[in-house]
């Protein structure tokens, strides 16, 4: 059997040099023909060879240091002399193609050295082949050019900043051997080339911004650093690592966004209050996009909202003030509609800029909820705006009101108003008015669509729970209630011709608890009255056993006929006013103490009502002193020449101001609420200090009224008193819950 002939190095390493030569002169695009399978298959013998015979023949050390020493020769004799006399753009694209061909060579030749990496280089655990090849060409090329190559980058970005084109697939081909080099860790790109970069752009765009917010206006200022991020962006996706994107953005934003937040914002004729004023939605959605991406950079955007917002409310309120002022007598009347038509109409207007400008942004939303709060808790012409709000309710929800909408723009109406109150700190004095309201619409058949009253209470109870609209829901449900239980009432005088009273006669049953409370008084009704009032007891206790009537004349309405001498009138009068009437059938003059006397009433009640027959519109009976006010020593007498064009009058009382009743009665109730919220808090907690129980009890509180701290402190002292809480005796102000 022949022993393999052994290859001597210097020998196999001439055979090798060729071969490597042949590869320079193709990578040169020298003419030479390229690799046949049997060249190639020469070389790799020859290693293979070389590496596998015994000791002392083995050169599979020596071939791996030559393996490196020729691309130190190639490096220093051919690639550097090459690079070393090209500048800017053009060294770029020597370096370019040194690289690509660099790279060739360490494919080929890695080839060629295969066996190395297979064994020799994993028992010593050495570099492999590819990373000695880069290595190489780090060490000797890139070390001595990376400044060089890095500063002609950035400048190529300079140019293109300022608009004109450049090779970007050049960039895009240098920048990628800042990464190659590092073999997979972004080291050499980030320290050699990024960092240089970041401090050129922000030199780069802190001089642009500088001239900008001189010369610009705002939304000028704000449509070019737009521009310029989209650039930089674009940028990064054509050549720039990806990982510098979000480094590079922020700088841009420092620069153009963070550095001139105040000076931009608050541009004098362009800033963003002026873009508010000046309803320029499509600068300010870009104000919107901008500052949104910076930390907290919405903060100031949001403030001056705010601000902006409150102010535009604030003159709202002082507008209906001045108006209500310069009207000589004062009601809750047009000017406080209007007031809330605008109210809602400036809320429309902003919550679409919340929307559409604003990305819908909490921070937005929370700034229209604390303007909308400064303004809507401000008293107009001395109602407060929950009062206000339940007038215009009424307005909109009674017969004949001023506001002729279809229904979808009742509901829609409906729908803002209930997002206003969200607004309102007292709304349980919103919920009393409105329920006063709701009563007078409801009794007096002045309700202009069931529907529309119901459709509110399911508002009203989706915005502020069910406690809120349950006495409310109550007085729906009752008048229903009280319309059939007036056709039993009919077809049980159907049944009882002897009951029949002989006058057309409707009695609403109401649930005590549900309506407001109504003064009832003792009456002496006329003969004709008491009739029917004991026929429909007889008729109640048919229907149930348990339920105590209380009678309320002040709500009744009576029709009666007026014999005058002219032609009769029928007259639609109050139960009290009727009553008065009535006794004129049996006496021509009555003085003020006889009908007093007959009537039963109290001074006031009574006032009111001869004040409506004798001193008002129509003057059904004739005061003597003739004066314009009623006082004990007048007399009354039927005045039978009273004539009218209408065949029909209705003669309405003076009006009572309940707003003060009112007020007391939620001021009453909110006293219990605050005792129970007191309560409840201790009894969880069993011992509580003052500060956290007064803020935990506001906590509860706040989502009907804001309770005044004092109101809370008054009421525990009462709580103490009644044995409910007591006092720590080492700390006075530490509570503990007695059960």
């Amino acid at each position: 059997m022949n022993q393999l002939k052994i290859i001597e190095l210097a020998e196999g390493w001439e055979f090798m040099v060729k071969g490597i030569t042949k590869l320079k002169r193709i990578l040169e695009e020298e003419p030479e023909l390229h690799f046949s399978s049997e060249e190639y298959m020469m070389l790799y013998t020859t290693i293979y060879n070389m590496c596998t015979q015994k000791p002392p023949n083995d050169y599979s050390q020596q071939l791996y240091d030559k393996y490196k020493e020729a691309f130190q020769e190639h490096i220093n004799s051919t690639v550097l002399p090459c690079l070393r006399e090209k500048h800017d753009e053009f060294l770029l694209k020597e370096l370019v193609r040194r690289w690509a061909n660099h790279k060739i060579m360490v494919r080929w030749l890695s080839r060629f050295f295969h066996y190395l990496d297979r064994y020799f280089i994993t028992r010593r655990t050495l570099p492999n082949l590819y990373e000695v090849g880069l290595t190489c060409f780090r060490d000797l090329v890139y070390e001595e050019l990376k400044v060089a190559v890095r500063d002609a980058v950035i400048a190529l970005i300079d140019v293109e900043r300022e608009g004109d084109q450049i090779d970007r697939a050049l960039l895009k081909n240098v920048l990628d051997i800042y990464v190659e080099i590092g073999m997979s860790l972004m080291e050499y790109y980030e320290n050699d080339f990024e960092e240089e970069l970041l401090n050129d752009s922000s030199a780069y765009y802190s001089r642009k911004a500088s001239n900008w917010i001189v010369e610009d206006s705002c939304p000028d200022y704000m449509f070019k650093a737009e521009e310029c991020l989209k650039k930089e962006k674009d940028r990064v996706s054509h050549y720039l690592h990806s990982s510098s994107e979000q480094k590079l953005v922020e700088k841009v934003q420092n620069e153009l966004l963070v550095v001139f937040t105040t000076q931009l914002l608050e541009k004098e004729h362009s800033g963003c209050l002026a873009l508010l004023r000046e309803d320029k939605v499509e600068d300010l959605s870009r104000m919107y996009r901008l500052f949104s991406k910076v930390p907290k950079g919405l903060d100031p955007v949001a403030s001056i909202f705010k601000k902006h917002v409150t102010a535009e409310g604030t003159t709202l309120v002082q507008q209906a003030e001045e108006a209500a002022s310069n009207k000589a007598e004062h009601t809750v009347g047009s000017q406080e509609q209007v007031f809330i038509r605008k109210v809602i109409e400036l809320h429309d207007k902003y919550f679409s800029y919340v929307n559409d400008c604003f990305g819908n942004h909490s921070l937005f939303h929370k700034s229209l909820k604390e303007a909308f709060e400064v303004f809507c808790n401000k008293q107009v012409s001395g109602c407060s705006s929950a009062e206000l709000l339940a007038s215009f309710c009424d307005n909109i929800l009674k017969k004949g009101g001023n506001e002729k909408l279809s229904d979808e723009a009742i509901e829609e109406t409906l729908d803002k108003v209930v997002k206003l109150l969200a607004y309102i700190s007292d709304k349980d004095l919103y919920a009393e008015f409105y329920r006063k309201k709701l009563s007078r619409r409801l009794l007096f058949d002045k309700s202009a669509n069931d529907d529309h009253e119901r459709i509110i209470l399911t508002k009203l109870k989706q915005q502020c729970g069910g406690q809120f609209t349950s006495k409310m829901e109550g007085m729906v449900t009752d008048l229903a209630l009280a319309r059939e239980n007036q056709i039993n009432f009919e077809e049980y005088l159907g049944n009882n011709p002897n009951a029949n009273p002989g006058i057309d006669f409707a009695v609403t049953v109401l649930t005590t608890g549900f309506w407001p409370s109504y003064k009832s008084s003792d009456l002496s009704l006329p003969a004709e009255m008491v009739k029917c009032v004991e026929v429909f007891k007889e008729f109640y206790q048919t229907r149930t056993k348990h339920r105590k009537l209380t009678w309320i004349y002040s709500l009744g309405t009576c029709n009666i006929n007026g014999k005058f001498v002219p032609r009769p009138i029928e007259l639609i009068v109050g139960t009290y006013q009727a009553a008065a009437l009535l006794l004129f059938n049996q006496s021509d003059r009555l003085s003020y103490s006889e009908i007093k006397t007959q009537l039963n009433l109290a001074d006031d009640d009574l006032v009111r009502l001869l004040q409506s027959l004798s001193c008002a519109k129509y003057k059904i009976l004739i005061k003597e002193p003739n004066t314009k006010t009623v006082t004990p020593n007048d007399n009354f007498e039927f005045n039978s020449k009273f004539t009218d064009k209408m065949r029909r009058i209705r003669i309405p009382l003076p009006p009572v101001d309940e707003r003060k009743r009112v007020v007391e009665d939620v001021d009453k109730d909110r006293r219990y609420s605050i005792d129970a919220s007191i309560v409840r808090i201790m009894k969880s907690r069993k011992v509580l200090g003052h500060q956290q129980l007064v803020m935990e009890c506001v906590e509860q509180l706040s989502r009907m009224f804001k309770p005044d701290f004092k109101a809370i402190k008054k009421r525990i002292e009462d709580l103490i008193t009644r044995d409910y809480l007591e006092r720590d005796k080492d700390n006075p102000n530490m509570f503990r819950y007695l059960a």
